[in-house]
């Protein structure tokens, strides 16, 4: 996308980008990720942490997602 060009156009160029490049990944996972995590590692089975960065807890919602199928 050219600077020229208007990002609205384009909504979703962006949508997903890699938890690894976030320029705010390493600080503390938000309310809201906190919340879903607690639920998906329940319904998983899985330990709740409440000590991952926004990025860890990204990546550990994608997972969690995967092995309880709320990802589909």
């Amino acid at each position: 996308m050219s600077m020229t060009e208007n990002p609205k156009d384009h909504p979703t160029g962006n949508a997903e980008k890699d938890p690894d490049d976030w320029t705010t990944g390493d600080e503390a996972m938000t309310g809201a990720q906190a919340s879903y995590l607690k639920t998906l590692s329940e319904e998983a089975g899985e330990t709740f942490d409440d000590t991952l960065t926004k990025a860890e807890a990204s990546k550990r919602i994608d997972a969690l997602q995967e092995a309880t199928g709320r990802g589909k």
